[in-house]
């Protein structure tokens, strides 16, 4: 019972409401689900969080869900001057890039981000962290097999089932042809392996739309919902700050663009 509330806490499954109310209160997890209904007397949202996920500044971390926008101007002002942190450099070449140098695709073994080595692959974990109804396989509590998403880069909420992976894809918000020829080229690969499977760097979302960006930057792509812009400059940023990486000038300066800048 302590670890189905635990996984409803974190996870956001269907759970009967007297079954969970009985684990909640045995396991100690307390907290409502982000996108839940209207029922009255449950606490509140968490601080920064909008109907289906939390402000990139109030989630420095990248485990909680979502990607909520990024509106007040105290939260742009924060949002700019945690952009002109950024280091500027030119784009390198790609010459001997591989998928492959980061390592295999979600992977679970990538020491020093959050949530490896807990038995799910980073895949999994963050269609869990994002997903609303998740179903699992049958005697899986980590294998996703349908949910609903609430992609953040156009605004829509994707029914999506396992039958139909691609629907949804999982971005690296820094794309990792892009960190290749910002530096991560000289990195060690268990740096590239990190930076890889780095929850604050990746999020689920509609699968055509994070084809069609492939490994632009900021000054050619932005997501089409201009709501969230602000919001994924500041992932952006937080991941390459996080991993010291450069971005280009004409990037640095859309990202500011994009938050009142």
């Amino acid at each position: 019972m302590i670890r189905l509330a635990l996984s409803a806490c974190r996870r956001r499954t269907a759970v009967p409401a007297t079954a969970l109310a009985v684990a909640l209160a045995v396991s100690g997890c307390t907290g409502a689900p982000l996108g839940g209904g209207d029922e009255g007397g449950g606490p509140g949202p968490e601080p920064g969080a909008g109907r289906y996920g939390v402000s990139p500044l109030d989630n420095p971390d990248g485990t909680k869900p979502g990607l909520a926008s990024i509106t007040s101007d105290v939260d742009q002002d924060a949002a700019r001057k945690l952009i002109e942190g950024l280091e500027t450099k030119g784009r390198g070449p790609k010459t001997g890039y591989e998928r492959d140098k980061f390592g295999y695709a979600w992977l679970d073994t990538a020491d020093g981000v959050p949530l490896a080595r807990n038995g799910c692959d980073t895949r999994n974990d963050l269609m869990n962290r994002d997903g609303q109804e998740v179903r699992f396989r049958s005697g899986s509590d980590c294998v996703v097999m349908a949910m609903t998403l609430h992609d953040p880069y156009t605004g829509k909420s994707i029914a999506w089932k396992k039958q139909e992976a691609m629907a949804v894809q999982i971005d690296h918000v820094v794309p990792l042809s892009y960190s290749w020829q910002m530096g991560s080229s000289r990195w060690p690969e268990s740096k590239r392996r990190q930076f890889a499977n780095d929850v604050l760097n990746l999020l689920p979302v509609d699968g055509p739309t994070n084809s069609a960006k492939q490994d632009s930057g900021p000054a050619s792509w932005l997501p089409p919902n201009k709501q969230i812009r602000c919001s994924y400059a500041v992932r952006f940023a937080q991941a390459a700050l996080k991993y010291e990486m450069p971005v280009t000038a004409a990037d640095k300066r859309m990202m500011l663009t994009q938050c009142g800048g």
